[in-house]
């Protein structure tokens, strides 16, 4: 086994947040990155084979994972990442199937029979060995992971159609209109864009399509249908994922958190009494490496922390917290307040602060009695970004109200 986490994609949606640094790379949930859920489902399920093809603002994401997913090598395990090298020329990737026809030669030194090929940017848990033991039953030459998805929402995702089988008989990339599955008339079977690949139809495929002009060169857009015309691919329901220590409540969750809505909404779930995603599922952990920092605190009588995550180093003095994440090192001061908010790494709330429905970005600092998420036309300017459903993104490292 080879697995390709794909993470070069631009993250544009999910600006500001994206502007210095790769999607994959956005923290999230206090103590994570975006792509250690992926490589948590992979490494628990002992492929410990592991490529990332990272592309754009890629130094935090590299960091991250050169820092953070050692491994030892005495059995030849590696997580690495793999920056665009240009290996066939003066250009960079021009989609997901052109990284890895790019970087075929990962393959070729490996010799894998199978290889995986993973997105790099959603939070989920998943044993992918079973959706392996499917593909290598089917003897297919791809097999997609699937999950059901509202009809409504058939233009936000590739969409999978079968003929009640696990055979795909069409793939549509984002249709405007899409056949609904038979047992279930308001929904759709949607593509999570998890492929597990034999290997040798992997490099045939993909070098068919570096030679098509016309292709837009997309796993999605243009490696599954040509595999769907040919007859050779198959569909991993995600529902029959069993995954160990998963409850009825968890079960097939699956976010894309590309938009800063999808992503303050998937966090402030963690945040709730009872969170559709539990990170505390200690059989099928999500790895990542904990911050050097003393345990959170919270001083003074007054204070007050509820529904509220706190990660190390974190303070809260005289303060009150509601419905937020803080990230290591962050302190709320005196008589401050924050509600429904993600406050990142090292991020100073100044006394008598309000900060309220918002993001702030590492390294934020706001000052004594401002505010942030009260007033919609002194967010705007300040700077900040508004996302017109009343979430307020504030920059890395911008000082508020000094």
């Amino acid at each position: 086994m080879l697995s390709i986490v794909l993470a070069g994609g631009k993250g544009t949606r999910l600006s500001p947040l994206t502007d210095q640094r790769a999607k994959p790379a956005v923290p999230f949930g206090g103590s994570y990155r975006i792509i250690d859920f992926v490589l948590s489902n992979l490494v628990n399920a002992d492929f410990r084979h592991i490529v990332v093809l990272t592309q754009y603002k890629s130094h935090s994401l590299d960091r991250h994972i050169t820092t953070t997913w050692r491994m030892s090598s005495l059995l030849g395990n590696y997580v690495t990442p793999v920056p665009a090298q240009q290996q066939l020329g003066p250009y960079w990737y021009q989609g997901s199937a052109d990284a890895i026809h790019q970087n075929l030669n990962l393959i070729f030194d490996e010799r894998p029979d199978y290889v995986l090929v993973f997105g790099a940017d959603h939070i989920y848990r998943m044993d992918p060995s079973q959706m392996l033991e499917q593909h290598v039953l089917s003897g297919a030459a791809v097999t997609v992971a699937g999950i059901r998805a509202p009809l409504r929402d058939s233009s936000q995702f590739g969409v999978i159609e079968t003929d009640g089988s696990a055979t795909v008989t069409a793939f549509r990339e984002k249709p405007t209109q899409a056949r609904p599955l038979a047992d279930s008339p308001d929904e759709i079977l949607a593509s999570m864009g998890n492929y597990c690949f034999s290997a040798e139809a992997l490099i045939d495929a993909v070098r068919a399509d570096a030679a098509d002009e016309s292709s837009v060169h997309d796993m999605g857009g243009s490696i599954i249908p040509r595999l769907v015309a040919s007859g050779d691919c198959e569909v991993y329901d995600f529902k029959d994922n069993v995954v160990p220590g998963a409850t009825e409540r968890d079960k097939g969750y699956w976010r894309d958190v590309g938009t800063i809505r999808a992503y303050y909404d998937a966090t402030m779930d963690l945040v709730s009494v009872h969170p559709v995603f539990n990170l505390y599922n200690l059989d099928w952990p999500i790895h990542t490496l904990p911050s050097p920092l003393p345990p959170a605190k919270v001083v003074h009588h007054r204070s007050r922390m509820v529904d509220s995550l706190a990660s190390q180093g974190a303070i809260v003095s005289d303060a009150t917290v509601e419905r937020s994440v803080l990230f290591p090192g962050t302190r709320v001061e005196n008589r401050a307040h924050v509600s429904d908010s993600v406050l990142m790494n090292r991020c100073f709330v100044s006394e008598s602060a309000t900060v309220r429905n918002a993001i702030l970005d590492k390294n934020v600092v706001v000052g004594p009695g401002a505010q942030v998420g009260v007033d919609e036309e002194e967010d705007l300017a300040r700077g900040f970004t508004l996302t017109g459903d009343g979430i307020v993104v504030v920059p890395k490292g911008l000082k508020v109200g000094l």
